[in-house]
């Protein structure tokens, strides 16, 4: 029996930003393209936790909301025609004759490809929590803010000391009744630039400090956090995020024979992965001097479309035309 015609040159697994720009930057290679992801909506982690927080690291952009960010690459990757099957993520990924690779989704629907470009951030993404928050469940306890208008004249506390937390504590700032962040640590792991702005803005700030226990009483729920220059303290809160990171689960990605290392999948420098024709992409990638920024993933992904499309057809080349000749 012979294997299936593939459907697609490429197929993009995983729709947040970068795999957004790889699917329109392979449709700029004339290659047809298949995007993939188990969500519901395109922009990952953006577009689902962050849509409301500004970014400010993105070329072009001085600054610029998550949400228009996703919707400013949706578009684009809209230039040219590629195939979108979202609610369904890829579960398994199988070498065919042919030089040839068999998709098999979550629904049980099967794609084939001759090149595949993963780009599926973190993979499957579960939050953190702190000790004394393990048999917390209240709806003013969070890990994230999909609309910042919740936190509209709150008294919010952020716990946490990355990029993430500090961002937050700041955009809650310019809205928020209160703000303070708790951090276990004296320093901060977050931008040096977010850091300063937070000092500026008017967020008291806890650090170290360590949150030991959660109250709810009379309706009102507060923290008990062990400040280490003043000893115990309650702090009552409308709104908590708790931005401590997520675990990442690749379980799925490693029965690819992909050569999973940890949370990353090694590559080499264009950005191929152990198996011919597969790239990765974006956080999951992992190579010498990697820097996880999504500027970085861009980069990355513009690499892998051209190196798989000269992979694919002998025609094209590595060196693509550039995008100013490209029709209006």
């Amino acid at each position: 029996m012979s294997e299936r015609r593939p459907e697609y040159d490429v197929a993009v697994i995983g729709a947040g930003p970068i795999g957004l720009y790889a699917a329109y930057y392979s449709g700029f290679r004339g290659l047809k393209t298949g995007l993939f992801d188990g969500l519901p909506q395109v922009g990952g982690q953006v577009a689902t936790m962050y849509p409301d927080k500004l970014i400010h690291d993105v070329a072009g952009f001085p600054s610029i909301k998550g949400i228009d960010f996703v919707r400013n690459l949706s578009e684009q990757s809209k230039r040219h025609a590629h195939d979108l099957h979202l609610s369904d993520a890829v579960v398994g990924l199988e070498t065919l004759s042919g030089a040839a690779y068999r998709l098999t989704t979550e629904r049980g629907k099967t794609y084939v490809a001759k090149a595949i470009i993963v780009a599926a951030g973190l993979g499957k993404c579960t939050p953190r929590t702190l000790p004394a928050l393990e048999t917390v469940h209240s709806p003013n306890v969070m890990h994230f803010a999909p609309d910042l208008s919740v936190l509209n004249n709150q008294n919010v506390i952020v716990a946490g000391g990355g990029d993430s937390a500090v961002d937050w504590a700041v955009a809650a700032s310019r809205i928020a009744k209160s703000v303070t962040i708790i951090h276990r640590r004296g320093r901060f792991r977050a931008h040096e630039a977010s850091v300063q702005e937070m000092y500026q803005c008017g967020v008291r700030v806890i650090a170290p400090g360590e949150v030991t226990s959660y109250c709810a009483a009379g309706g009102k729920e507060s923290l008990e956090v062990n400040v280490s220059s003043a000893g115990a303290e309650e702090i009552a809160f409308d709104k908590l995020i708790v931005a401590l990171g997520f675990h990442s689960d690749l379980s799925v990605v490693e029965s690819w024979g992909l050569g999973v290392d940890g949370f990353r999948i090694p590559v080499a420098a264009n950005m191929e992965t152990n198996l011919a024709r597969v790239f990765a992409v974006g956080d999951v990638s992992e190579y010498p001097g990697k820097v996880r920024l999504i500027a970085v993933g861009f980069g990355e992904a513009a690499i892998a479309v051209n190196h798989a499309a000269a992979a694919i057809s002998p025609r094209l080349s590595v060196m693509p035309a550039h995008s100013t000749n490209e029709e209006k």
